[in-house]
Formats: structure tokens, C-alpha cells, sequence
């Protein structure tokens, strides 16, 4: 599986971004993909996840209400919809595809629970 992020950039608190993940080599059936973000000196967190097949959703507590994950299947694309954006949310965005061995809906299962990784892209907010 191949992933490749877009979107990230400069922009001013309060500000939105919507950052996209096009993939290749995953399949509705059995693939989720996930957000992450990593801040200079911080640990790589988990912002959101989705089951391709049925939408199906995790999301950080802190981050809901701000960031929302979606995905148009037809291209296989999952995307991250920023809002409200904060000094802190300045990091390099990650999004990453989980296989999922199980039917239903779809549980988290933190970074190592991925398989493949994009490169990233990065987000700055700054004034």
C-alpha cells in the first residue's frame, strides 16, 4: 500500500486546512485509514481513524469537534478537515493504512497497529 498526503501549509489561527491521503494497493473491503501528526520533540498521536467499508470512526477526544475524518471510496482518498486551527496543531500530518483482519466496526489500535506510512505533510500555523 502506497500513501501520499497533501494539503498541509501555512495558515493563521482559526484558520482551517483540509489535508487529503490518496492511497493505492488498499481495498474498501479490508482497509482502514488513519491520521497522525507528529510536533518537534513530541511523539507521533493519533488524531482519527475510518474503515473504508463502512465508515466507521475513531477520534481523539481532545481533537473532536475540530478535525473530521472522512473518504470518497471511489477515489481512494481519505481526508482530514481541520477547523479552529491552534499555535499547537502545528506538526507534520501523517496518514497511514491499517489492514483489518475482523468484520464491524472499526477500534483503534494506536501506531502500531499501521502497516504503511506516507511520508507526511506539514502544517504550521502561525500569525
Amino acid at each position: 500500500v502506497q500513501l501520499v498526503e497533501s494539503g498541509g501549509g501555512v495558515v493563521q489561527p482559526g484558520g482551517s486546512l483540509r489535508l487529503s491521503c490518496a492511497t493505492s494497493g488498499a481495498t474498501v473491503e479490508h482497509h482502514a485509514i488513519c491520521w497522525f501528526r507528529q510536533a518537534p520533540g513530541k511523539e507521533r498521536e493519533g488524531i482519527a481513524c475510518i474503515r473504508l467499508s463502512d465508515g466507521s470512526t475513531y477520534s481523539e477526544e481532545s481533537l473532536k469537534g475540530r478535525f473530521t475524518i472522512s473518504r470518497d471510496n471511489t477515489k481512494m482518498t481519505a481526508y482530514l478537515q481541520m477547523n479552529r486551527l491552534r499555535l499547537d496543531d502545528t506538526a507534520r500530518y501523517y496518514c497511514a493504512s491499517e489492514y483489518l483482519y475482523y468484520s464491524g466496526s472499526y477500534y483503534y489500535t494506536g501506531v502500531n497497529g499501521m502497516d504503511y506510512w506516507g511520508g507526511g505533510t506539514l502544517v504550521t500555523v502561525s500569525s
